[in-house]
């Protein structure tokens, strides 16, 4: 697969603060790249960085093989799309007006007219029907990250970068997330998903990049990169890892005394 995205030695400060350190990794059209690691790996400033939303203070990063500060923001909004942590409007808008958001960058031009049926699939895929003629404050924190995904998946971009988006999840759409996370890269879109929970991102990754202190500790398929030593020295704490019976994927299991 090409590289949609590249990382090269990029590092980021702030202040005297070393947040990531000489990271360099591609990120590639047609999969479904998952970050992981500690609190404070550096997970989102690398995410950061790829969106552009951070200038790297050593290295550089690029898209489709340009500086990424050589792309405006205009242009930036129409190849990658960005779902934060943090699902908050500043004002009290529905969740319909929410989504339409997403359609935003494609206004006055030919891609305009998709916008009807690119937001009606969204919020299909979402699961959000319900939900669009509420205000978007009064929403639950998982109904606000759905409706938010759902934004992000109309914007209709070749290029998702997913922010922890299971987190105010329950199991039911933890799952549907990631399933739609690989729709995506099955349909050729490069997709990077920060995540916590390392049975997930085994489960519905091509790759795993491991960050620990800044800096990429592993990188590569699910099975290779997520052996017990490894997720013990990064994490530090014991862990068991076994094939899942139905798929063969990594399961990560936290040892606990009895």
């Amino acid at each position: 697969m090409s590289a949609a995205q590249r990382l090269e030695a990029a590092s980021y400060r702030a202040g005297r603060i070393r947040i990531v350190e000489s990271v360099s990794m591609d990120v590639r059209y047609g999969e479904v790249l998952a970050l992981v690691g500690p609190n404070g790996a550096g997970k989102s400033t690398v995410l950061g960085l790829l969106s552009g939303d951070l200038t790297p203070t050593e290295g550089r990063v690029t898209l489709d093989g340009r500086p990424l500060g050589e792309w405006d923001a205009r242009e930036l909004a129409r190849i990658r799309a960005v779902l934060l942590q943090a699902n908050q409007v500043a004002f009290s808008f529905t969740a319909r007006q929410v989504i339409d958001m997403g359609r935003a960058p494609w206004m006055g031009t030919d891609r305009a007219d998709d916008d009807d049926a690119a937001i009606a699939d969204a919020i299909a895929v979402t699961d959000v029907a319900h939900l669009t003629d509420r205000m978007f404050p009064t929403l639950s924190g998982g109904e606000k990250a759905r409706v938010s995904l759902a934004r992000v998946l109309a914007q209709q971009t070749r290029i998702v970068l997913l922010d922890e988006p299971t987190a105010a999840l329950d199991l039911r759409h933890q799952e549907e997330v990631l399933r739609i996370s690989r729709r995506l890269a099955a349909a050729g879109k490069a997709v990077i998903v920060v995540l916590h929970d390392l049975s997930l991102a085994a489960a519905y990754a091509d790759e795993i990049a491991i960050l620990a202190d800044g800096a990429l500790a592993a990188r590569g398929a699910p099975e290779s990169v997520l052996t017990a030593e490894r997720i013990e020295a990064v994490y530090g704490t014991p862990v068991r890892v076994m094939p899942d019976p139905d798929t063969g994927r990594p399961i990560v299991i936290p040892r606990r005394a009895g």
